[in-house]
């Protein structure tokens, strides 16, 4: 069985990086909507936001493949078994964590600094833009960064949606399976695990990293 690393290795960046900043406007979004307001169907949003995450990866790539699928609602977008695809799954099965992330953050501002502003005359838009976004910044690097290295290991939702096509949607995770399948493709199969767990690791040190600056910026213990 043909198995390109680099492009493996190439096509899980893409996906992960393309399916994070997808994620990250509606992350920011229902984040904030959940940390600072109050509404009819707040848990049932929040409950249906984290679903994914005790979903199993597969049952989600079936539901996202009904979604997407022909016949399906979006069918028209003709996403199944393309790169994009990839970007799809990596944008759904990270986006529960990204927006966890970002609640915390919003959560962690202490909004007298937003009612300052307000006595002050500024406006929602403008506080949110110059005294929460930025306080909240760390916090919200951290998610991204977390998104990012949960959507760099998918495998469920991905081999479901996008198949196991070599220079389209076989990313990381799928070439490692790919190569367990093959007689000679332990030497590939090394290497294709090695950089995962390079990759995995310099994600998690990262996210601390940004953990840390945001308990230090907003002063917070630990």
């Amino acid at each position: 069985m043909n198995v390109d690393v680099t492009d493996a290795i190439l096509i899980s960046l893409r996906a992960a990086l393309f399916g994070t900043l997808l994620a990250t406007p509606v992350a920011l979004g229902l984040g904030h909507l959940l940390a600072r307001r109050t509404f009819p169907g707040r848990s049932l949003l929040a409950a249906a936001l984290f679903v994914p995450l005790v979903l199993p990866p597969v049952v989600t790539g079936y539901l996202l493949l009904a979604l997407f699928g022909r016949g399906g609602p979006l069918g028209f977008l003709d996403v199944p078994f393309h790169f994009a695809a990839c970007v799809v799954a990596a944008f759904f099965v990270s986006l529960p964590l990204f927006v966890l992330s970002a609640r915390q953050a919003f959560e962690a501002v202490d909004p007298r600094y937003e009612e300052v502003a307000a006595t002050l005359g500024s406006p929602r838009a403008a506080t949110f833009r110059r005294v929460t976004l930025p306080l909240a910044l760390p916090g919200l690097a951290a998610g991204a960064t977390l998104a990012f290295a949960r959507a760099l290991g998918e495998f469920g939702a991905t081999v479901v949606l996008a198949g196991n096509l070599e220079g389209e949607t076989r990313t990381l995770s799928l070439a490692v399976y790919a190569l367990l399948e093959t007689p000679d493709g332990d030497d590939a199969a090394r290497t294709l695990v090695l950089a995962s767990l390079v990759l995995s690791t310099l994600s998690v040190v990262l996210y601390e990293v940004f953990r840390r600056r945001a308990r230090l910026r907003l002063e917070l213990p630990g």
